[in-house]
């Protein structure tokens, strides 16, 4: 086996329509597709990063809560490359989301910091 690459991530939303402005309207992300899949009473959004990287948001009504934050198990968090920390923060708190502090890796001396979605689900900007 010779993986290629990741070819997209999903995540779970208990309010589709406020999930799908945040990945669309504040993250910039393009829908490909929206599907309503009656037999599940879900939705399924296929959003598009630079037609390159894939989110499928799902909307669920018999979701569980993240068991913890932001040591659960499973994904921990999702993050996003930028080409500069402060700037993308700073676009980010215009549009009314809470943003941590800009931290440096100890490893790489690149700066990150950390959001969330509004599900809770831990999201990050990294700079390259």
């Amino acid at each position: 086996m010779r993986i290629k690459g990741i070819h997209h991530i999903a995540i779970i939303t208990d309010n589709y329509p406020l999930s799908k402005q945040f990945y669309t309207e504040i993250l910039g992300f393009e829908i490909i597709r929206e599907v309503y899949r009656k037999e599940r009473d879900s939705y399924k959004l296929d959003l598009s990063m630079n037609g390159k990287y894939q989110i499928e948001l799902f909307s669920f009504p018999n979701y569980r809560e993240r068991p913890g934050y932001p040591e659960a198990k499973g994904l921990r968090h999702l993050a996003f490359a930028v080409e500069n920390v402060e700037e993308a923060a700073k676009e980010l708190k215009s549009k009314g989301v809470q943003v941590e502090d800009i931290r440096i890796d100890e490893f790489t001396n690149k700066k990150f910091t950390f959001f969330q979605d509004p599900n809770g689900q831990p999201l990050e900007l990294y700079e390259e």
